[in-house]
């Protein structure tokens, strides 16, 4: 037996896996059932179904379809855990959305949060936005009062911003070191700021390109203990091989080296990580015991959503 046999994963932070992509309207049951399959292969068994900035009236039709389609089968309901909306509650700043599409992003909105809660069913789990987006405060204090956790990640927020966000009730950083621009201030940075908030989680990405080893190595001695969680942050090439897949309004190309990135560029966009590859290279790269890396991916972060 190898370390991960028998391990039950847990990924709060799944885009699309095994050439589905979760951003999907069109997503149906056969198509869930084939992810499931995928990522159970992978030892993952539990998992956040993460949506990326949208139109809110998208994001609705595409958490009651999710829904939907727990109710069908039990195998997706046993999967999908919860939901983590990544946006759209995002910096409009040159460099902080990553792949998302900007002209979605918006301010801060009672409303808006209370539409998207309902449509999730109540599974509503994680949503990561950017504190310093006008109005997210108020939208912070209401998630936060309702169970759901707080991330910080396509921000650009001021040390203030940060501060005012940990009072309002954020609890973790997503996925820490990316959404960022290529050239930033060498100290007064976005990644500086809060990887040096002990009060945050960070959220880490183990894949290598992320974040190389090294980068990782020193981003999770930074973090007291139990405050470094760890995710794919996957796409629809997870668990598939090499080719062309779709994320959101994108295509994208994964080569042998499953490294993500939009046809013709070179910078990566998105991952094709597997979590149990994942749990291989934190156990290589960060000397832990495989049970311990095991443990940093399934039942500490678990334990901590109530799931």
């Amino acid at each position: 037996m190898t370390p991960l046999d028998g391990a039950q994963l847990f990924d709060f932070q799944v885009n699309g896996f095994g050439g589905v992509d979760f951003q999907s309207p069109d997503l149906d049951v056969e198509a869930m059932r084939h992810a499931v399959a995928a990522l159970s292969q992978h030892q993952t068994t539990r998992i956040f179904f993460t949506l990326i900035t949208d139109d809110i009236d998208a994001l609705c039709r595409k958490l009651e379809n999710i829904e939907s389609l727990r109710t069908k089968d039990a195998a997706i309901a046993a999967m999908v855990q919860g939901y983590h909306l990544e946006g759209p509650w995002i910096s409009t700043e040159t460099g902080y959305n990553g792949a998302h599409p900007i002209e979605h992003a918006r301010h801060g909105s009672i409303a808006d949060y209370q539409r998207l809660r309902d449509a999730a069913g109540g599974r509503l789990k994680l949503i990561t936005l950017a504190p310093e987006t006008p109005d997210c405060l108020p939208l912070i204090e209401a998630a936060t009062s309702d169970g759901i956790r707080i991330s910080l990640g396509h921000t650009n927020a001021s040390e203030a911003a940060i501060d005012n966000a940990i009072r309002a009730g954020a609890t973790m950083a997503t996925h820490l070191g990316n959404a960022v621009p290529a050239e930033m201030h060498r100290h007064d940075n976005i990644i500086q700021r809060l990887l040096a908030r002990d009060e945050l989680i960070a959220c880490l990405i183990p894949d290598g390109i992320h974040l190389p080893p090294f980068v990782l190595k020193n981003y999770f001695r930074a973090k007291p203990i139990g405050k470094a969680f760890f995710t794919t942050d996957c796409m629809s090439a997870a668990g598939a091989p090499p080719g062309r897949y779709q994320v959101g309004p994108h295509e994208m190309d994964v080569g042998s080296d499953g490294i993500v990135h939009l046809p013709g560029d070179t910078r990566f966009a998105g991952s094709s990580l597997t979590l149990d590859r994942g749990v291989e290279n934190i156990a290589e790269w960060l000397d832990l015991a495989p049970k311990d890396a095991i443990s940093l991916c399934s039942d500490i972060p678990a334990e901590y959503f109530g799931i």
